[in-house]
């Protein structure tokens, strides 16, 4: 019955996820990336035009200015002018006996032609002077409005450019971070897993070995009484079924628990557990330990021993490597652990995106590291195997 519930939790989370988690998010950031495409262009455009309405200014401006040199021009030779007619009108005007009065007249009107005539062309030398400089200022502003729309343009096409390069690193980030949610239906389910497999083992090794023994025990007594020859031969292939048994019981604990974890500490530990591993599956681990020998908080070791069990399970089921490299550092600070193979390597967005894995094998040991405030980085191509590195800072056995 709870093993029904927590199957139907997991088929309804991984319902929501596909059908509504997942779509959503793709959907705002495909909205968000469209949205700013648009903006950009929008952004461009207004550019475009700023440039084009600056230009025009431009013609202007230079036009005005082409007038104002020629008003100036038409001024200094209107001014020496009317500075003569003037002269003119002064001599005209105190030689009475040689000029007669329409020769005042028309020096009067002359030089009163020529004085209208400088005003203006001051008056316009004014008006255009007022209008290259409203033109000046008009230009300014739109020679503003481009380089900040092209500034602006930069940094969108930056910002749209990262976007899009990291696509696909976010939707892996979303994977993973959706992957959580789901993390603890997954632990139960891992742990209800592991308790019946080792009940499983339990039933169909020692307890089968036990109930043999036992009548085994039986027809030995019998034995004794009529042929004792025969009674220590089986006496003597009981002990060896009490053997094999004994043997079954201490695998079956170490896999849930490994006593030379307590008793030696973290190396010793690995030390055996990689030595069996290699021997069993015939596959190279180089163990390189750090040679400090002090004992470490409960919680790193058991972290640290089962990321290394976990990564050395993952590569003998799925990586078909035949050589695997660990190192191992342990400095008063921190322990940092490299686990490298030369498998045949994997996308890790597939395993994330993948619904149907079992376990939670590498979502699980970076939960443990980083339950440690510890770093956990995992990196692997195709054909080139796979590295996993972490970091664990180290405290105090009494903080623990």
């Amino acid at each position: 019955m709870f093993e029904e519930l927590i199957n139907g939790a997991l088929i309804k989370d991984d319902f929501m996820r596909k059908n509504l988690v997942l779509p959503s998010l793709e959907q705002i950031i495909q909205e968000t990336i469209n949205a700013i495409e648009n903006g950009r262009n929008q952004i461009f455009d207004i550019a475009e035009n700023a440039r084009m309405e600056a230009e025009t200014t431009r013609g202007k401006l230079e036009l005005i200015k082409l007038k104002i040199i020629n008003v100036i021009k038409e001024l200094e030779r209107t001014e020496k002018l009317e500075k003569a007619a003037r002269i003119r009108l002064m001599e005209v005007s105190r030689d009475l006996k040689r000029y007669n009065e329409d020769d005042i007249h028309r020096a009067y009107l002359n030089a009163s032609n020529l004085q209208a005539e400088v005003r203006i062309l001051r008056n316009q030398e004014k008006q255009l002077r007022e209008e290259r400089s409203e033109l000046e200022r008009q230009y300014k502003r739109q020679l503003d409005t481009v380089n900040k729309a092209e500034k602006l343009v930069s940094s969108v096409g930056v910002a749209l450019d990262y976007l899009l390069k990291n696509i696909e690193g976010i939707n892996s980030k979303i994977e993973e971070i959706e992957a959580r949610g789901s993390l603890g239906l997954r632990i139960i389910k891992a742990q209800e897993e592991e308790r019946r497999r080792v009940a499983r083992e339990i039933h169909d090794g020692p307890a089968q070995s036990m109930a043999n023994i036992v009548l085994r025990a039986e027809f030995c007594e019998r034995l004794l009484d009529k042929d004792i020859i025969l009674a220590r031969k089986e006496i003597g292939q009981l002990k060896e079924l009490v053997r094999n048994s004994l043997k079954d019981v201490r695998k079956i604990i170490y896999d849930l628990r490994p006593m030379a974890l307590d008793d030696l500490g973290l190396i010793p530990a690995l030390k055996r557990y990689i030595e069996d591993f290699s021997e069993r599956f015939k596959i190279m681990v180089k163990f390189q330990p750090s040679e400090t020998h002090s004992r470490l908080p409960n919680t790193i070791e058991v972290t640290t021993f089962r990321v290394i069990q976990e990564a050395l399970q993952n590569v003998q089921k799925h990586s078909g490597a035949t050589e695997v490299v660990i190192n191992l550092l342990i400095t008063q600070w921190q322990l940092s652990l490299t686990i490298g193979d030369n498998g045949k390597g994997f996308q890790l967005k597939d395993i994330f995106a993948n619904s149907n894995r079992e376990g939670y094998g590498i979502l699980g040991m970076k939960e443990r590291v980083e339950l440690l405030e510890g770093q956990f980085d995992i990196h692997s191509e195709i054909g080139k195997g796979t590295e996993i590195k972490i970091v664990i800072p180290i405290h105090s056995i009494d903080e623990e």
